[in-house]
């Protein structure tokens, strides 16, 4: 028995992360993307890992964006500091929104643990230069969807925020009212929202839409999404595309250019129809699929909307652009990006909520370090670059 527990301790001390302060030092900057108002911590998560035994340094105005005040962290035990390389040199857990920028990389401690959304797919020249860096790299798009990592599911918790967004754009955009009204001057009929793609951000577009009493349809190349979309009160189209699914981590398969093609062709008519199009069907690590094309759109009624929430990695529909209203035929075409910054509170708290739970997943309270053990299935899926080396077997064979 005792030589059971020597293994089992020896296993920690070799997977944690090795720092001389009696406790792990947490550093978090303020996310410099334009027009990002997202922080990584907020004051109450803050407390919480205050108290489980982390010393937390971070960035003035950190959650300004937000509606977090300076005051609110140094109340919840955050020291406040202005130097912000200071921070990243010398934390030894990073926790950040978006991506790191490349300067910054240089600065960072070697063995530190960074934790945020990286994009790896895209970003293979920051991969290795993180890895080149020491830095061990957790990218939070990479966090499996398993039961137990359902907590720490930052793609889907800001998906969720965002397919709300589409919706209230969507109506503030479009020319007609969304439920039905029936009035001493006459019967309103209720707008017309079709939905592509039943994903999380799909299905809180179509719950969404129905709160505001519109009319809803919605489609998703899994047909095992369908139930889902007629629990929500929904109308699910049928569109015979043959053999397709969905993979292990419950993602949309791509389809073959037929399928594609017959895609369009079945909700030509769907659209047409529609006052509001939304669009969220995206591919995990690839560009998205364009599935709304320009007669679609001029085929629509002047006044209509269509939003195309995959705007950001390369668009659903022909003519959108990335952060700007533009109209065609009539027809406003919106590809605002950055959707879950609009409700910058609200999805804040929850992707704080994630990394809380990651690293709370991860703390040995009697060490006080985080233990990335490498043959966690978790940290063998969010675990890009440690020790100098590219450790994610996916992102590793990338382009070889």
């Amino acid at each position: 028995m005792i030589s059971v527990r020597l293994r089992l301790r020896t296993k920690r001390l070799k997977n944690r992360s090795i720092t001389t302060r009696d406790k792990m030092r947490i550093g978090v900057p303020k996310e410099t993307w334009p027009g990002e108002l997202r922080t990584a911590l907020v004051p109450a998560n803050a407390k919480k890992l205050i108290h489980s035994g982390f010393e937390i340094v971070a960035e003035t105005g950190l959650g300004m964006g937000s509606g977090f005040s300076d005051d609110a962290y140094t109340d919840a035990g955050v020291t406040i500091q202005s130097d912000r390389q200071a921070i990243l040199a010398d934390s030894d857990v990073i926790l950040r929104v978006r991506k790191p920028d490349a300067s910054e990389i240089s600065g960072l401690r070697r063995g530190v643990i960074h934790i945020s959304f990286l994009d790896p797919f895209n970003e293979r020249s920051l991969v290795d230069s993180l890895a080149a860096s020491g830095v061990t790299a957790i990218s939070m798009e990479m966090i499996p969807r398993s039961t137990r990592a359902q907590k720490m599911d930052a793609l889907s918790s800001q998906a969720n925020l965002a397919g709300y967004v589409t919706v209230i754009q969507a109506a503030y955009h479009s020319v007609k009212a969304f439920p039905m009204m029936m009035t001493p001057s006459g019967t309103i009929r209720p707008c017309r929202v079709f939905v592509i793609g039943v994903g999380v951000a799909g299905l809180q577009a179509i719950a969404t839409a129905k709160r505001l009493g519109a009319r809803v349809e919605a489609f998703d190349t899994r047909p095992v999404t369908a139930e889902q979309v007629r629990s929500l009160g929904a109308k699910f189209v049928e569109i015979d595309l043959g053999e397709v699914g969905q993979t292990e981590q419950g993602y949309a398969k791509a389809l073959t250019a037929e399928q594609i093609a017959l895609q369009k062709e079945g909700q030509k008519k769907v659209i047409a129809e529609s006052d509001v199009v939304i669009t969220t069907a995206q591919l995990f690590g690839r560009p998205a699929p364009v599935i709304v094309t320009r007669d679609m759109i001029e085929a629509m009624q002047p006044g209509s909307v269509v939003v195309d929430m995959a705007v950001e990695t390369g668009g659903n529909v022909e003519g959108s652009v990335l952060d700007a209203v533009t109209e065609i035929g009539g027809v406003k075409v919106i590809g605002q990006g950055n959707l879950p910054s609009q409700v910058s509170r609200n999805a804040s708290d929850m992707y704080s909520n994630n990394l809380l739970n990651l690293i709370e997943e991860f703390y040995d309270s009697e060490s006080k370090q985080l233990v990335l053990d490498p043959e966690d299935e978790i940290i063998q899926a969010a675990v890009i670059t440690r020790d100098g080396e590219i450790v994610n077997e996916t992102i590793r064979n990338l382009n070889k």
